[in-house]
Order: C-alpha cells, then sequence, then structure tokens
C-alpha cells in the first residue's frame, strides 16, 4: 500500500516540477488518517499527502486557494491527482508551535518570548475567521457548512458514548439530555457568521523564519468566534499557565475590536462554554483511541476518527 502511495506521488512530482523525485520519507502525521511524505529533491522538498477521503481533500485544496488570497500564511499547493487521492503542497518545516514552545519552556519558562509567538497567532486568527470568513464560498467545507445545532449534537452524544459510557461513569440519561438541550441552546445564540477552524491548536501552527504558518483546516466551517480562540487557549496539551490564558483572550478581544464591535461580557460568557464543549470532544477522542489501542485495535468503529 505505502509503495503504490509513494510511486503515485513521484509520478505527481515529476509531472509538476518536471524531474524525477529524489527522496521520499514518510512523516508523522500527529494520529491523523493521512499520510504525509517530503519529497527531496535537489536540495529543496515539497510534502506530498495521501487522504483516502476525496471530499476531505477538496475542502482542503479549495480552501487552502481561499486563504491564499487572502494574504494568509497557509501552504501553497503545488498540483493535485484528486482520483489518486494525492496533492503536493509547501513544505513548511517540522516546528510547530506546541513543540517549539515546548523546547522555550524547558530553557526559559513560560516567557515573555512564547507570550509573543502566542500574540502572533492571534493576531492572524481574525484574519481567518472574519476577513476570509466573508466571502468563503461554504458549501465547500466538510462534513458540515457550519457548526449548527447537528454539529453540537454530535459532539455531545461523542461525548456520551465514547468517553462516559467508555468510561464507566454513572450518570442520568434523562437528566444528561436536559443538560444537553440548554446547554445546546446556549451554544446556538452566539453569533456564528464567521469561518470556524475547527481545530486551532498549537501542533496545527507551523513556525518557519520567526512567523506562523496554519494547517489542518479541512475541517473548517462557519461558526462562532469564541471556538477557536478557546481551542487555542484552553489546549490541554500545550497547558497554558491561567494567567497567560487571560493575558491572551484580552489581547484577541483587543485585536477582535479594530474589527469588529465586540460585547465584551457576552463574548466571554459564551467562550466559556465553547471552550467546555470543546474540552468534551478532545476528551471523547482521547478515550475512543484508547479503546481502540487497548481494546479492539484496527477494528476501532470509523466514528472513533475525526
Amino acid at each position: 500500500m505505502h509503495s503504490d502511495i509513494e510511486l503515485d506521488l513521484k509520478v505527481l512530482f515529476q509531472s509538476w516540477s518536471e524531474r524525477p523525485a529524489g527522496q521520499i520519507v514518510p512523516v508523522s502525521a500527529h494520529g491523523s488518517s493521512r499520510r504525509y511524505y517530503r519529497i527531496i529533491e535537489g536540495g529543496e522538498s515539497v510534502i506530498g499527502v495521501f487522504n483516502p477521503d476525496r471530499k476531505e481533500n477538496i475542502a482542503f485544496l479549495m480552501l487552502s486557494g481561499h486563504f491564499r488570497r487572502h494574504g494568509l500564511p497557509v501552504p501553497e499547493i503545488y498540483k493535485s491527482d484528486l482520483d489518486r487521492h494525492i496533492y503536493l503542497e509547501q513544505d513548511l518545516g517540522d516546528e510547530t508551535l506546541f513543540s517549539l514552545g515546548a523546547a522555550i519552556r524547558e530553557k526559559e519558562g513560560f516567557s515573555t518570548r512564547l507570550v509573543q509567538m502566542y500574540k502572533q497567532v492571534l493576531e492572524i486568527l481574525p484574519r481567518f475567521q472574519i476577513n476570509a470568513g466573508r466571502d468563503l464560498d461554504y458549501t465547500i467545507c466538510y462534513p458540515r457548512d457550519r457548526f449548527d445545532e447537528q454539529s453540537i449534537r454530535w459532539d455531545l452524544n461523542y461525548f456520551k458514548y465514547y468517553f462516559l459510557k467508555l468510561a464507566r461513569i454513572r450518570f442520568d440519561e434523562q437528566a444528561l439530555e436536559n443538560d444537553f438541550n440548554q446547554f445546546t441552546e446556549f451554544l446556538l445564540q452566539a453569533d456564528s457568521e464567521y469561518f470556524l477552524y475547527r481545530d486551532f491548536q498549537s501542533r496545527n501552527i507551523m513556525w518557519r523564519q520567526e512567523q506562523p504558518h496554519f494547517i489542518d483546516y479541512q475541517g473548517g466551517r462557519k461558526g462562532a468566534l469564541q471556538y477557536d480562540v478557546a481551542s487555542l487557549l484552553l489546549d490541554a496539551k500545550a497547558d497554558l499557565p491561567w494567567p497567560v490564558r487571560d493575558e491572551l483572550l484580552e489581547y484577541y478581544l483587543e485585536v477582535l475590536s479594530s474589527l469588529i464591535p465586540v460585547e465584551r461580557d457576552t463574548f466571554v460568557r459564551h467562550y466559556y462554554a465553547y471552550a467546555l464543549i470543546r474540552l468534551m470532544q478532545a476528551l471523547s477522542l482521547m478515550r475512543c483511541k484508547i479503546w481502540k489501542a487497548f481494546w479492539i485495535g484496527d477494528a476501532c468503529l470509523s466514528s472513533c476518527q475525526l
């Protein structure tokens, strides 16, 4: 299987560059079902991607083109072959905000330098959400064009079945459903006419030439502003100190206020609600992966894969 993918990528590379591909090396995908390869030729490199989900590929390729037209730092797409589920994109290196942040914290703690890096990211996030979101054709988004009631229900049920039940946590099913109904109603009160990145976390922010670059937005859709900033600041793996989280949230609101009117108290109330549903999604995925690894191996249900 891998050799067939590598062969297809070599053919695609040669049709794009008019040179035979040199070395091709698998690259870690952090648990993604997609497969990444670094193709090296003549001292330069590109990333080759294989993903069997055609609709997801189309969403990523179309979003990439749209974001680049808005001047946003996302990888350039060089060439694609949707029939073979492959494409070539710009190589942004291996350093992420997460990996670089971990190295800095080991030497300096959570220093001013690291806070400034997060501020660089938060200066760009509203440009995705507002500027690029304003004229985006959301019909290309997959699997949903909006983080709507159905999307919320998916995440809440995912939490119920793949976290609470797998962990054998006792709960009153009807009381939980009542809470879910109330919670969903509150989330839907937030203004949701913006681009929602969906997986805006430090592992999906590459760091190249002292600047952030952004990947893995193929699950993006229309939604509320609060979701993405909560995903970044409350990411458990990054483990930002609470005073830093508060400082960065205020900085984001300052940047946001330069683009649109913001009612701070209302925004913050919904911010913590969206932080909660993002955390519930993360816990569910973590539990599902543990279940897959220790109980049923490769026979895990497809719904365990995001």
